[in-house]
Order: C-alpha cells, then sequence, then structure tokens
C-alpha cells in the first residue's frame, strides 16, 4: 500500500507539474501574441479618419444616385469607373494627402495660349492658379502669346516658374484654337521631357475656383465636357462627316471630352498633339475644318485611344449649365465674356 501511495503522489506531482509548465507558457503566449488572442483590442488600432472618409464617399454616392432617380438621364458620367475600369474622379474619390505624397517632388506643366483680347484672361488665370492649382509641388507655366509685354507676373510660391513663349496669332479664331496642337507637338518632344513629368492643358478663359491637384495626373488624362455629361451618346458633338480624319461613327464613343482641360504625361501628350496635328493638315488639304476644330479631333483621339483616367464636369463647369445640382465641387470655371468681342 505504502508503494501505492508514493506511486500516486510522483503522479500527482508530475501532472501537477506538466499543468504549471503549460499555464506558464500559455500566459507568455498570450502577452506576446495579444493581438491574436484577445482581437477586441485591434479595434484601439482602427484609423477612424479613413472610416470616417469612406462613409463620406458612400453618403456622395447615395446623394448623385438619388437625384437621379426616376430621371431619364444617361447616368453613366456619374459613376466611378469608365467601363474601360479607368477612374472618373469625383469630390471625395480620393485621399490628397497620400497622392501628395505619392508625387512629391513630381514636375508638373501648365500649357496655356493667350494670344489678341485673350490675354485679359491670362493674369486672373494665373493668380487662380497660385491659389487652387497644384500647391505645393512644382509647376511650369508655360505661356504662349503674342503679347509677351504685356503679361503680369502674378506672386508665385517657391518652386513655380512662368515661362513665356512668343507666337505669332492668325488671324482666325478657329486657327488659334488648332495651332495649340502645332506647338504642343514641338515642345512636348523637344523641351518639356527635360522640364517636367505631366503636363496639363488649360484654356486661358478659364479660372480655378477650388483644388485641382496631383489627383488629376495620370498617363492619359481627359475631362468629361459639362454640357454633355448626362447626354446620350448620340447627341455628342463629334465629327459626324466622313470626309473629315476627326470622324466618329454613330455607335463608337463613350465621353465627350472638352480641349479647356487635358493632360497626362509628357510622351502621352505629345502621341496625342502629334495625332491631332496629323488630322488638322490632312484636312486642311481636303478644304475640310472639324466642326469643333481641335476639339473634334481630340475627341477622335480618345476614342480609340482610352484615357487612362477622366475627371467628372466637377473639373471644368460653366454657371450657366443645368444641373448644376450633382457638381459639389466647381473647380474650374469658365469666364462669362462677349464672344463676339474677344474673338476679332
Amino acid at each position: 500500500m505504502q508503494g501505492n501511495w508514493k506511486n500516486m503522489l510522483t503522479a500527482r506531482s508530475y501532472i501537477i507539474g506538466t499543468l504549471v509548465v503549460f499555464i506558464l507558457f500559455l500566459a507568455g503566449f498570450c502577452i506576446q501574441y495579444a493581438d491574436l488572442v484577445f482581437p477586441i483590442k485591434q479595434e484601439q488600432t482602427i484609423n477612424w479618419s479613413q472610416k470616417f472618409a469612406e462613409k463620406s464617399v458612400e453618403l456622395e454616392h447615395c446623394e448623385r444616385k438619388l437625384l437621379v432617380n426616376g430621371v431619364s438621364f444617361r447616368k453613366m458620367a456619374l459613376h466611378v469607373l469608365t467601363p474601360w475600369l479607368a477612374p472618373i474622379i469625383w469630390d471625395g474619390t480620393y485621399n490628397i494627402k497620400t497622392l501628395d505624397r505619392q508625387y512629391n517632388g513630381t514636375r508638373i506643366g501648365l500649357f496655356v495660349f493667350a494670344v489678341k483680347k485673350y490675354i485679359r484672361f491670362l493674369q486672373p488665370l494665373l493668380e487662380s492658379a497660385e491659389r487652387y492649382f497644384m500647391v505645393g509641388h512644382k509647376v511650369t507655366y508655360y505661356v504662349f502669346t503674342d503679347k509677351v509685354d504685356e503679361v503680369v507676373k502674378p506672386k508665385m510660391a517657391d518652386g513655380r516658374i512662368l515661362q513665356l513663349h512668343n507666337v505669332v496669332a492668325d488671324q482666325r479664331w478657329q486657327d488659334v484654337s488648332m495651332r495649340r496642337m502645332e506647338i504642343l507637338t514641338v515642345y512636348t518632344k523637344k523641351y518639356m521631357p527635360n522640364e517636367i513629368d505631366y503636363l496639363v492643358c488649360a484654356d486661358v478663359d478659364m479660372v480655378f475656383n477650388d483644388h485641382v491637384g496631383v489627383e488629376i495626373l495620370g498617363d492619359l488624362v481627359a475631362t468629361i465636357h459639362p454640357g454633355f455629361f448626362l447626354a446620350e451618346p448620340e447627341a455628342f458633338a463629334y465629327e459626324r462627316r466622313l470626309i473629315s480624319t476627326a470622324y466618329v461613327p454613330y455607335g463608337q464613343g463613350d465621353f465627350y471630352y472638352m480641349a479647356a482641360l487635358y493632360g497626362g504625361k509628357v510622351d502621352e501628350i505629345y502621341k496625342l498633339s502629334v495625332a491631332c496635328q496629323k488630322g488638322i493638315t490632312e484636312d486642311k488639304k481636303h478644304y475640310i475644318e472639324a466642326v469643333w476644330q481641335e476639339e473634334s479631333h481630340l475627341n477622335r483621339y480618345l476614342v480609340y485611344n482610352k484615357p487612362t483616367k477622366v475627371l467628372s464636369p466637377e473639373y471644368i463647369w460653366d454657371n450657366s449649365l443645368p444641373h448644376g445640382e450633382f457638381i459639389k465641387k466647381k473647380r474650374f470655371l469658365a469666364v462669362h465674356k462677349d464672344h463676339q468681342e474677344v474673338r476679332y
């Protein structure tokens, strides 16, 4: 009997010892891997600002969806992705702080044509650009004008440069419009590749009215025309005459883009401008002029060379247009003017 008791005590001691070792091991494991053992602690690491931003984006899209309920308008431009999965940039669809870090050190150009009476719009454009365009980033303004002596240089932030280039103004405003493609083919090949990474091309008779930053940068970027963003493709202002090189047949094209704001990497803008200039030159040989000059050729190019990023009508707006309720931010605004007075 005495031997049995000794054996039982020995076994019990062994069991107790083993349990103590296990408990100590378990305690150590829990301390070392507390996040795995007690998942509730992960709640402390949630980025609430990001969660709030995501919910804000959802609310913005819900608001737009509510606006179009029961309305027969075409809704593709109100989405956040194109059919070929390029992003459509609306307010709230990006994190500008993250993008600013990503594009830190990027060199950006703004290409502007200001000839004849349109010189009057240059100073307001440049001053508004200093307030809203690519703030905090390196910017070179490429201004082409026939009135270099009349340009008033705005007060500019560090890292921002104004380049003035003399250009001869054509007699017709239509030729002035198309001349921009010719100038772009030269500068995007010879000079800009050494000076900038991305180029944004803009009309001069506009003003920046809200933030326009690096969220608009991409390989090839186009802006949906505010007058056609709810229109059916059959109503787009494409060149429909087969004789023109800008011809776009019915059934082709997803959006109608405005030539007042487009951009991309310098090499992509070079390819675009070469194609458009070639089309303009070919049309002139046959005494043809596309219905909307360079904009028609731009749209033809973009039908068959899809932009990698599309800007919503927030990025070009005119306060005289209908359906402004869809536009939460009016970032680049048309300046109202007497068209006949400034063109001649």
